[in-house]
């Protein structure tokens, strides 16, 4: 391990079928009024609303609603949720739903008390908050982002094509989250593949980078591994609850901070995906899938030790007569082939992105100079023009 680094997480985590009984112990340290974040209306066709505001109503709280929150939350969502809550001065804001929820309610959170635009201060010009912070608590009913047990929270901006996302510190980080995997079953099989792909996906943002022997990248291997194992039993049975268990529980560790100690991190596939996402509204873990191998094939020769390590650690793929090379190719075609057989987008023309869209895709891709290799411009254009 190199570096120094500082590990703290503040949220407190339930999980299992009964989790949700602890929400009554939780609720003990809040005030009386809380903001119940939830999206479509999924929850109240599959008992999960009922059984949340039962809880709710039991232990004395009034409920305030917030629903209508998308896959990709908005900054007039953002403003509409910020007027409810200040409207009626909540104490706590409950997300019921996915990471797109959890995220929303973080973004809530750090804007109430704000006498800025939020999406000035804290999307634009990455500022972190200065005001009171209204707790946050989620109920989660997706596995993918990790949302529930970080300080991330994503927004897209319509008017100006742009789907940001601003890591906060601890004290916005839900103060809780219930983990029950049977509210997951409920999903599309389109929707859980997605988020099946989005936690592969964070953990290899953070895996591809630097070559030191590091623990972190011990574990990340271990976290791969799970996934494309339980996502394969998931995608055949997706029903079965004790691969839906440990997706769940993976995708929390995939990106709650741990993993990514002592690594620089990569990100360039969610910059580029986010950029994607802005133009098409496309599901996130599908923007990321599609252009995640051209991104991969493009970089590979910068950094092709670690990839040949993620072929023989996370592919099994037999290095016996293989160059370095070969075998980071092989790897790369057998995530190829996982991601096909789940049924993941694998180009941004299936999910709305035309040839016209790539320059303004490729202006609202945010510069990084992590991992491998730092991009130009026109590099930038010329992987999103193999990813259509």
């Amino acid at each position: 391990m190199l570096g120094n680094f500082r590990y703290h997480n503040a949220t407190t985590l339930y999980f299992g079928e009964d989790s949700l009984q602890y929400l009554n112990d939780e609720l003990q340290k809040y005030g009386q009024t809380v903001q119940l974040i939830y999206g479509g209306g999924s929850i109240k066709k599959n008992g999960v609303y009922d059984a949340v505001t039962a809880i709710l109503k039991a232990n004395g709280k009034t409920i305030v609603e917030d629903g209508g929150v998308m896959p990709n939350p908005t900054v007039d969502k953002l403003r509409e949720g910020v007027a409810i809550a200040r409207a009626n001065q909540v104490d706590l804001l409950l997300a019921v739903g996915g990471g797109s929820c959890c995220d929303y309610a973080k973004a809530v959170s750090v804007s109430i008390y704000c006498d800025e635009d939020p999406w000035d201060k804290y999307f634009v010009r990455f500022e972190e908050p200065t005001c009171k912070v209204v707790p946050v608590g989620c109920v989660l009913t997706m596995a993918g982002t990790g949302s529930e047990m970080n300080g991330g929270s994503v927004i897209t901006n319509h008017q100006e094509k742009l789907k940001i996302g601003h890591v906060f510190g601890d004290d916005v980080m839900p103060k809780f989250s219930i983990l029950n995997p049977r509210f997951t079953m409920s999903l599309p099989k389109r929707q859980m593949v997605a988020g099946i792909y989005d936690i592969f996906n964070h953990i290899c943002e953070q895996y591809f980078s630097g070559e030191d022997d590091n623990v972190s990248d011990d574990l990340a291997e271990a976290l791969m591994r799970s996934v494309v194992r339980n996502s394969l039993v998931a995608n055949e049975d997706p029903q079965n609850y004790e691969a839906r268990s440990n997706i769940m529980w993976a995708a929390t560790w995939a990106l709650n901070t741990l993993i990514s100690r002592g690594k620089a991190g990569d990100w360039r596939v969610h910059m580029l995906g986010q950029a994607a996402g802005a133009y098409t509204d496309a599901t996130h873990g599908m923007t990321l899938a599609a252009v995640s191998l051209p991104y991969y094939r493009y970089i590979l020769p910068y950094g092709v030790k670690k990839f040949a390590r993620f072929a023989t650690r996370v592919w099994d793929v037999c290095p016996d007569g293989k160059t370095e090379g070969e075998l980071a190719e092989a790897g790369l075609a057998a995530m190829e082939n996982w991601m096909k057989t789940l049924g993941l987008a694998m180009d941004l023309r299936s999910l709305g992105a035309t040839e016209e869209m790539i320059e303004g895709i490729a202006d609202a891709t945010f510069n990084l100079d992590a991992g491998y290799k730092a991009l130009t411009r026109d590099e930038v254009v010329q992987i999103l023009k193999a990813s259509l």
